[in-house]
This record gives C-alpha cells, structure tokens and sequence, in this order.
C-alpha cells in the first residue's frame, strides 16, 4: 500500500485488530481511573472524614464538568488534526493526574486531582469512535464500537476489584499509583503504533470534498435529526442511574451487607464487569443484526431491556441477603449495559465523517453533565438525606461522620450509624434506578425516526 507513512497499512484486518485492541485496553485504563473513586470511597470517607455527598461530588461533578465542556473544543481539534495524537497526549494526563491522588491529603487536593482525571478523559472517546468509524464499514460499526467499549466493563472490573485488594493489603493511596502508572505505557503504544486512515473511507459514499464543517453545521444537522433529542435523554437518563448507583455501590456492599472493602470491590468488580462484558456484546453484536432486517430495532432493543432490568434489580438491593440480592443485580444489570454500542452506533451513521468526532462530543455534554455529573451527586445526596431522617440519635454528619460512628461513641450511637447507612444507601440506589424506565420511552421514540434520519445523511453524502 502506497501513501502517507502515517496512514499507510491501516487498512488491514490485522492492523485494525490491533488497533481496536488498544483503544480496548486504552478505555480500560480510562474507566480503571474513573471507576477506583467508588471502589476505594469506604476507605477514602473513613480517612479524610468525608460525606457522601462529597464522595458524589468527587466522582461526578468535579470530574464530569471538565471533562464535558472540554469535549466539544478537543473533538472540533480531532476533526482537523492527528486524532491518535489527541488519544496518547490525553491517556497520559488522566493516568498521571489519578496516580497523583494518591498524595492527597484532604477534600480539596482530592477534588483538584479529579478535575485533572477529567480533563485527561476528555480526549478519548471523540477520536476514539472517529477513528473506528473510519477503520469499520457502516455494517459492523457497531460490532467495533461494543470492542471499544467493553473497556468500561474491563475497567471497572479491573478499578474494583485491584483497587479494593490493594486499599486492603497497602491503603487507598497505594491503590491510585497501581492503577494509575501503567497508563503511560499505554500512551506511548498509541503514539508509537497507531495510524490515522483517511476521513470516510469506509462510508459507503466518500465525499470529495474533505473540508471541515463549521461547529455550527454540526448543530443544525443534529437538530435535522428527530431521533437525537431523544437519543440524547436517553443516554442522560441511563448515566444518570449507571454512574450514579455504580459509585456508591461498592459503599452499598459495605452498609448494607458488612462485606469488607477488598470484597465489596470484588463484588462490585463482578456486577460491573460480568455484565457489562455481556451487556455490551449483546448490545453490540445483537443490534448489528437485527439492524440489517430494521434499523429501528437497534435502539428498541436497548429499551426493552431496560424495561426488563429495572424492576429486578431494585428487587436484589431490597433482599436481605447478599448472596441473592447480588445475583439477582447481576442478571438485570447486563440490560443496564446493552445500550451503548447501539446509541453511538445509531449516532455515527446519522452524521458524516468530518462531523463525527463533533457530534459524540456534543452528546457527551448532555449525557455526562446530566448523568456522570449529577448521578452520583444525587445519590450522595439521598444517602445523606436517608441517614438523616433514620437516624434518631441527634446530628448524623456530626455523630457518624463518613458513615462511621466516631471514636469512642456508645454502642448505641454505632448501631444507629450502621443501621441508617445501610438503610440510606439501600434506598438511595433503587430511587435512583427509576430512572431506567423513564429512559426505556426515549429508546423507544429515537428509533421510530431511526431509518430516515440515516437514509437523510445518506442523501446528504450523495449530493
């Protein structure tokens, strides 16, 4: 193959397998740093003296703000320049910055840290789903697309589970540099082995015309597309719960079951990965075929499953015990992670090549603002609100402060501590799962406008 040294070879199947594997891993590394907050939180609120309120400003708002309003600026620079450049640069700032948390030595410090986590975040999945979209024709887009994103699943899996044995054998803030270095190893692979193919070049019309669209282009084509304002709630509704509950679930395990922390990371390891793996294969793979008999089924299928998980996993955080509750979580949450490959599939194909970058930074303002960013302030909002009005010793920020009874309080006063806190975080996680139905009819309303939003993009290709 003949061509720029940078693009030369990516065409091959076996190049593209190894460049999906990295973006795999890179994603990994991603959610590794996002998701080991929630897994180390129990420590980090018993040391630092924190509320749960604080841990969801920590883990969401503090993290998502940067990393949404950072979004739109870096994908419109991915539009135009080396997106395997933005990739690596970027990889090395979120995995530096969570290594630094480690060193913190209070709220504030903390907060700084995780606004650098996501400023580094910002830099992934715009070039991310850009550059597979470029390697994968429109027919398997969405196969590739739940590759890459079966690096939330693997992530989590991974932040959970090394993040709790490590806060266990050496504390919480040995737990950060472990999850945290390898990700430079990472940033120099993308940077010394990935390729940048030609914008388009496996749509089924390639325009000849390889300008850039204007930000304001990409709105108006966004806003052409009936299905998107739609697509756009339903993200919002679904990262709301996701990301709201999965921060204070491994806390949930703690509370509500007295699991210690390397084994409530374990579980929430478990519950995050097991079924996102099959979550996101299903979602993918699944929609991808029945995608070929009726496109509108690749975002009813993600809205039946909501409706199917919902009620069954708020039943297994209800059960008294662990056991069954977490099986019965884990069967209903694989439907809570079907519906990504699916949306960003959908969205990819509604828009051109030049404004795809643009348009999955646009929809991860709204879904991470409204879901990452106030998902898991609202449930460490409701954690404390619960506490409060179970219990009725007195002031429970003051008495049991970080979810703990202080030193030297009566037994009385520590049963009351635990008993609100399990109490709280049992009810703050199956409030905020309601949100999964209210998701489930904006699934089902984007994919009633699916197919002529997509032949739409392809009459503007053709013209």
């Amino acid at each position: 193959m003949t061509g720029d040294p940078v693009t030369r070879g990516w065409g091959t199947a076996r190049y593209r397998g190894w460049a999906l594997t990295l973006l795999l891993l890179i994603y990994a590394s991603n959610f590794v740093d996002r998701v080991i907050l929630a897994a180390l939180g129990p420590a980090i609120r018993a040391d630092l003296k924190i509320s749960a309120t604080q841990l969801g400003l920590l883990g969401g708002i503090a993290f998502a703000l940067f990393y949404t309003l950072l979004g739109i600026p870096i994908s419109r620079l991915a539009e135009r320049r080396s997106r395997v450049g933005i990739i690596a640069l970027a990889t090395a700032l979120w995995s530096g910055m969570t290594a630094l948390c480690g060193t913190a030595t209070g709220f504030a410090q903390l907060l700084l840290f995780r606004v650098g986590v996501g400023i580094g975040e910002a830099g992934l999945t715009p070039p991310g789903y850009s550059l597979i979209s470029d390697y994968f024709p429109r027919h398997r887009r969405a196969s590739a697309l739940s590759i890459f994103l079966l690096g939330i699943p693997l992530g989590s899996f991974l932040g959970a589970t090394v993040g709790g044995w490590v806060a266990r054998t050496y504390g919480w803030r040995v737990a950060f540099f472990v999850v945290g270095l390898p990700g430079l190893i990472l940033s120099l692979l993308a940077w010394a082995t990935l390729r940048e193919p030609p914008r388009g070049a496996t749509d089924p019309v390639r325009r000849q015309d390889d300008a850039t669209p204007p930000l304001r282009a990409v709105f108006a084509t966004l806003a052409a597309r009936r299905s998107f304002k739609h697509i756009a709630l339903a993200a919002s509704l679904t990262s709301f719960a996701n990301f709201g509950n999965n921060l204070f679930l491994p806390t949930f395990f703690v509370q509500a079951h007295q699991r210690d922390i390397a084994t409530a990371g374990l579980l929430f390891g478990l519950l995050t990965g097991v079924a996102g793996i099959l979550g996101t294969f299903i979602g993918g793979f699944g929609t991808d075929h029945a995608g070929r008999h009726d496109r509108r089924w690749t975002l009813w299928l993600p809205a039946i499953g909501l409706l199917a998980g919902a009620p069954f996993f708020m039943l297994g955080v209800s059960l008294p015990g662990w056991k069954s509750g977490f099986a019965v979580m884990l069967v209903s949450s694989i439907f809570f992670y079907s519906w990504s490959p699916s949306l960003n599939g959908a969205l990819q194909n509604m828009v051109g090549a030049r404004m795809r970058a643009s348009a999955a930074a646009i929809l991860s303002v709204i879904f991470n603002l409204i879901g990452t960013g106030l998902g898991p302030v609202f449930v460490g909002w409701l954690n404390d609100l619960y506490a409060s009005q179970a219990f009725a010793l007195g002031d429970y920020a003051t008495l049991c402060a970080g979810g703990h009874s202080a030193a030297g309080a009566s037994a009385a006063t520590a049963h009351a501590c635990a008993s609100a806190a399990a109490y709280s975080s049992r009810w703050a996680i199956i409030t905020t799962a309601l949100a999964y139905p209210w998701a489930a009819l904006h699934f089902y309303l984007a994919g009633r406008s699916l197919r002529e939003d997509i032949a739409a993009q392809d009459a503007a290709e053709a013209a």
